[in-house]
């Protein structure tokens, strides 16, 4: 099987992780240990030290390495802190970026309309994924409150974690036509099969959460759950493609028009 994993990061933070990777290069080289093609991935300093810092240090790294794909930090932009969205978008078709992440509780901003409809809106017609974590920057109210505001808005939910989450995370599945889970501290016993089962294999993308769990537990759960082959490889690297591919599609068009 290939695994294109949606969510890891690297660089150190200020918070110890499991498996502390510095650099792209040691990044691949886990990759590489583990079996894992691609990765969408993210510096860590887009969280810890600043959006406009982290998203350069990222584009740096991963500039000559075309197995790894960029996701920027985006912010609120009364302040100009970030190009427009229509700069913003020509400068992720430069540079192999090809999602967006937000921390609204750890940068301290709201995320919806009154903060960053004209950003939001625009993501929504260029079909741009936004990815968000439980475990960084943003709680399930949040979450249920931007998709309340945006409900065609292609949100990727990470590192959900365990113990009771469906509750939260499949009436956002139901509602929600663009809305994904990712498989980062999903150890739940048989709930890659019930989501299969209840929502089909589309709506869920393996992630790892590297460093901050490792590369195996999630391809090893994923391996061997009890779902068909063609399940496997959508959850492995085909979702992710597909999301890639139709953001990056219309950016270029975009661009290029």
């Amino acid at each position: 099987m290939r695994f294109f994993d949606c969510n890891a990061f690297f660089g150190l933070p200020a918070r110890r992780p499991l498996a502390p990777v510095a650099t792209a290069e040691a990044l691949l080289a886990e990759m590489d240990h583990a079996g894992v093609d691609r990765a969408l991935v993210w510096h860590i300093a887009q969280h810890d030290v600043a959006a406009q810092t982290g998203n350069r240090l990222l584009t740096e790294s991963i500039a000559a390495f075309d197995r790894l794909y960029g996701c920027w930090t985006v912010l609120p932009n009364h302040a100009s802190e970030l190009p427009a969205p229509a700069v913003l978008f020509e400068q992720m078709y430069k540079t192999r970026t090809v999602a967006l992440r937000a921390f609204p509780d750890d940068h301290r901003f709201l995320l919806g309309e009154v903060s960053m409809g004209d950003l939001l809106s625009a993501m929504v017609l260029r079909r741009v994924p936004l990815f968000v974590s439980l475990i960084r920057g943003i709680t399930w109210r949040g979450i249920y409150d931007v998709l309340e505001a945006f409900p065609e808005l292609t949100c990727v939910v990470c590192d959900h974690g365990c113990w009771g989450e469906d509750r939260m995370f499949r009436p956002l599945l139901e509602r929600y036509p663009h809305v994904y889970i990712d498989t980062a501290q999903y150890l739940l016993d048989g709930g890659i099969e019930a989501l299969v089962s209840d929502y089909g294999a589309n709506r869920l993308l393996f992630g790892s959460g590297f460093p901050e769990s490792y590369f195996g537990g999630m391809m090893m759960a994923l391996k061997h759950a009890d779902i068909p082959l063609e399940a496997k490889q959508a959850v492995a690297y085909g979702n992710l493609e597909r999301l890639i591919e139709r953001a990056w599609g219309d950016i270029v068009k975009e661009v290029v028009v």
